[in-house]
Formats: structure tokens, C-alpha cells, sequence
């Protein structure tokens, strides 16, 4: 059975081997993640065509007589305050991701963390009161780089606040984070709430299967 270290301390946690025992797959990690960041795109920029711009339909002088090239619409794009030519408008981005493709890629990225050495799991008792320090010198063991710490949504903001602060690491959610966060930090920490809620997640299908 996998096993995790504890964040600062001495000892492992043993995890789910349905879990973080899976294959990496790129393909489909990079299927889901393209997905997930699309999705957070907002898709609000937008431009007016040359029918859309408010301007005079009158011509800019009269056709001959002046010496110089016959001028037509003033909207046209390659004049000033004339339309834009294949600008952006309002649109989705997002693009959908089978339920079993996006569970096998979170178990695929919990694995790799977990194979790389890069996953600790963060015992709440030790954040009985908020301590930044205390969770720094933590993190001091546990190497170095960017670190997402993920917390359940309730009952552990004593350890939110002794995390938030710190430079280079991220805070969020079990129920708000995604395949994109996960795969995109190169440490990631667990609170033990946190990591049996993502186990639930990653595993339904295979329950379903069973069942």
C-alpha cells in the first residue's frame, strides 16, 4: 500500500492504492488540463466590425475632381475609428471532458506526485492556533519550489492562515482545486480531510465498475 510522509514530523499515512497507484497518462492529463484552464477563460473581448462602428455613411470627398484616390466607407478598418477586420467577440471556450477521463487524470497526478516524492499530508493538530512560522520551517523540509496546500473547506482554517501567507505557496480547497493545480505545483501538501476527499473522487468509477 503507497504511503505519504507527514508534513514536518515523523511518520507516513497509507493511502489508496486505487489512487495513487495509477499510471501517468499524458494524453489524457493534458486532455483535462487544456479543459480546465479553458474553462476558467472569461471569453468577454470583443470588437466592433465595420457594420457595427456609429459613423456617418457620407463620403469622405466626392468621387473626382480632387486629384486623389476615390475614398469609400469611412468604417473600413484600415482607416481611423473604422471597424476592426477578424477582431475578438464574446465566445466559450470550454470543451468537455469525459467524468472517467477527468478521475484517471487526477489519480494519474496524485500518483506522479506521490512517486516523485513531491506529497506530504499536513496534520491539522499541529496548526491548533495560526502559526506562518511554524508552517514555513515545515516546508523548509520538505524541499524546495512552489507548494499547493489543499484543505478541506471547513473546520481547517487554523491551518489556511498559517499557509496563506507564505510566499510561493498556494491555498485552496479540496472541492475548488482541479488537474491543472495539482499537476502544475511542484510540491503539493495534503491535510488528511483534503486527501479522502480527492480519494472519493478519483475512485467513483472504479467503485462503479466493481459494483
Amino acid at each position: 500500500m503507497p504511503s505519504a510522509p507527514y508534513l514536518g514530523k515523523t511518520g507516513k499515512v497509507d493511502l489508496d492504492d486505487a489512487v495513487f497507484g495509477e499510471e501517468f497518462h499524458m494524453p489524457l492529463v493534458h486532455q483535462t488540463v487544456t479543459a480546465e484552464l479553458n474553462a476558467r477563460r472569461q471569453g468577454t473581448s470583443s470588437t466592433k466590425t465595420r457594420g457595427e462602428v456609429r459613423m456617418t455613411g457620407a463620403k469622405a470627398f466626392r468621387q473626382k475632381g480632387t486629384g486623389r484616390a476615390r475614398a469609400g466607407a469611412l468604417a473600413t478598418p484600415q482607416r481611423i475609428g473604422g471597424g476592426v477586420a477578424f477582431g475578438p467577440k464574446p465566445r466559450v471556450f470550454r470543451n468537455k471532458v469525459n467524468r472517467k477521463a477527468r478521475r484517471r487524470a487526477l489519480r494519474a497526478v496524485l500518483s506522479e506526485h506521490l512517486r516523485r516524492g513531491t506529497l506530504a499530508i499536513v496534520d491539522i493538530a499541529d496548526f491548533d492556533a495560526p502559526s506562518t512560522k511554524s508552517a514555513a520551517t515545515a516546508l523548509d523540509k520538505f524541499g524546495t519550489g512552489r507548494t499547493l496546500v489543499v484543505l478541506a473547506p471547513e473546520g481547517e482554517e487554523t491551518t489556511l492562515k498559517s499557509f496563506r501567507n507564505i510566499k510561493g505557496t498556494d491555498v485552496k480547497a479540496s472541492n475548488a482545486v482541479g488537474v491543472a493545480d495539482i499537476i502544475g505545483a511542484p510540491r503539493l501538501v495534503l491535510s488528511q480531510a483534503a486527501a479522502d476527499y480527492l480519494t472519493t473522487i478519483a475512485r467513483k468509477d472504479r467503485e462503479e465498475v466493481a459494483a
